[in-house]
């Protein structure tokens, strides 16, 4: 299986370019993409009225090409344009319809909508006609069939600038942008299908999240494996009020496969942990000289799940980055170091995780998010200035790490809005970690597995279900492998 790459607008531009220069006209990628965008209305829909919106550019003349092939299978199509084509490709387009072309006013009744005004390259708001039309839209996008993105909404941050349409279906080309997948313009898409018309090879670095980027290199145990070679794991638990955070982080480190997980627990703590666990061993510590010592022969370590804003927080952190494993770093193991955050990426190498949802990572790289045009930018950014990988919690859930991959989850569940399901996460990514998978790539699949898991349950889940959700995953992905 193929990582499915994003490719940004200027990306695709170059795709398109190469796939010209290396012998394709233009005229017959058009000619490729129309035909995509036509064959996904029949498939979706049934013989009806279609509208197509064409705009002046190459867009608009996917949307001729579009509307001559509906005709030409029996459907009754008709066209409404902005104004006439200004490119060569779209004006060859336009020659070819034999149809009728009116003006793009009024709204759109019943009939299906074919949305080929502005394709992902636009920088602009859009005005006048086109924005009534992309409101106009917005209020029937069961019935839209969006060409590239739906008109309004930029390719490279899913984020419009004024109007926009939404559509039930968007038919893309060669790969998806980040407007696919990252929010709002995830939302505003609906599904996306993404068509082959034989653009040329890219080297981009951004992909989205799946098992055809990791799965390849899953560490699933052989006949030989024992539970010491599984991987060794620890999770430093929060004080004796404060002590089920980590433990489902514990648990979904051993569901994820971890042949030994330890909870290193305060004293305080220890009646209260060993009350809940069964297969997770526990050991107590009373200080940051004890904790090195606990973790000195374990192989990943998570941190920061209900470990408390504190002095002793900090000081742990610290004496786990001592002992060489790898750090898993989330919630308050972060939010520790919000007045110093340079103390804490001098510790990171890139073998270890920071997990913040977006309050935390504005503690540690403030202004960052707010000042970067989209949440991919945002993350991979932070990551080279920490020198780890980054996983930017949401729904739209974005992994980074400082070598430039990134990778966006795209299978976000809102099942996931419950109160622990971060702790659980935590645990997943410390757990293939210690298995002896690459960091960024154990984020990814920790992240899309979570996700996977949520899914399977749905409504009324809790945090406590999710580690004992992953079997069922874990099984189909084992048996796709």
């Amino acid at each position: 299986m193929a990582a499915r790459q994003i490719l940004t607008v200027a990306e695709t531009a170059q795709a398109d370019k190469a796939a010209i220069a290396a012998g394709t006209p233009g005229s017959v990628l058009m000619e490729r993409a129309g035909t995509a965008v036509a064959d996904a209305v029949a498939a979706h829909f049934r013989p009806q009225d279609v509208i197509v919106a064409c705009g002046p550019g190459n867009n608009g003349g996917d949307g001729y090409v579009a509307a001559r092939v509906l005709k030409a299978r029996g459907w009754p199509v008709q066209v409404r344009a902005l104004g006439e084509p200004t490119t060569e490709d779209a004006k060859a387009a336009r020659a070819l319809w034999d149809g009728l072309v009116g003006p793009l006013d009024g709204g759109f009744g019943e009939a299906v909508v074919v949305d080929a005004m502005f394709g992902a390259g636009l920088s602009r708001p859009l005005q006048g006609a086109a924005a009534a039309a992309a409101q106009a839209m917005a209020q029937v996008s069961e019935k839209v069939v969006a060409v590239d993105v739906p008109s309004g909404v930029p390719g490279d941050t899913g984020k419009p600038l004024g109007p926009s349409a939404s559509a039930r279906l968007t038919v893309t080309f060669q790969a998806k942008k980040p407007a696919h997948v990252l929010e709002p313009g995830r939302g505003l898409c609906g599904e996306v299908l993404v068509a082959d018309i034989g653009l040329g090879e890219t080297s981009a670095k951004l992909f989205e999240n799946g098992p055809e980027l990791w799965l390849a290199r899953f560490p699933w145990p052989d006949a030989t494996s024992h539970k010491h070679a599984r991987g060794r794991l620890i999770v430093v638990s929060g004080e004796a009020w404060s002590t089920g955070a980590a433990r489902l982080s514990a648990r979904g480190g051993l569901r994820i496969g971890a042949g030994l997980v330890t909870l290193l627990s305060p004293p305080d703590a220890l009646a209260a942990n060993a009350a809940h666990l069964e297969a997770i061993m526990l050991r107590g510590f009373e200080t940051d000289v004890e904790l090195e010592q606990g973790a000195a022969q374990v192989d990943a370590a998570v941190i920061g799940p209900a470990a408390g804003v504190s002095e002793s927080t900090l000081l742990n952190v610290l004496a786990l980055a001592r002992t060489g494993a790898a750090l898993v770093l989330d919630a308050d193991a972060i939010t520790v170091f919000r007045d110093d955050p340079e103390e804490l990426f001098s510790l990171l190498d890139r073998d270890d995780v920071l997990t913040p949802h977006p309050g935390e990572f504005d503690r540690i790289f403030p202004g960052l998010l707010a000042g970067s045009p989209e949440r991919i930018t945002a993350a991979r950014k932070a990551s080279e200035r920490a020198g780890a990988v980054v996983l930017l919690k949401g729904s739209d859930t974005v992994i980074a790490a400082p070598d430039g991959r990134c990778a966006v989850n795209a299978n976000g569940s809102p099942w996931l809005a419950t109160a622990g399901s971060g702790d659980v996460l935590a645990g997943f990514i410390g757990g293939l970690v210690a298995q002896g998978m690459e960091s960024f790539e154990a984020a990814c699949a920790g992240a899309w597995i979570h996700a996977e898991c949520a899914e399977l349950h749905g409504p009324g889940l809790i945090s406590e279900d999710l580690p004992g959700l992953a079997p069922a995953v874990l099984r189909r992905l084992f048996d796709e492998r």
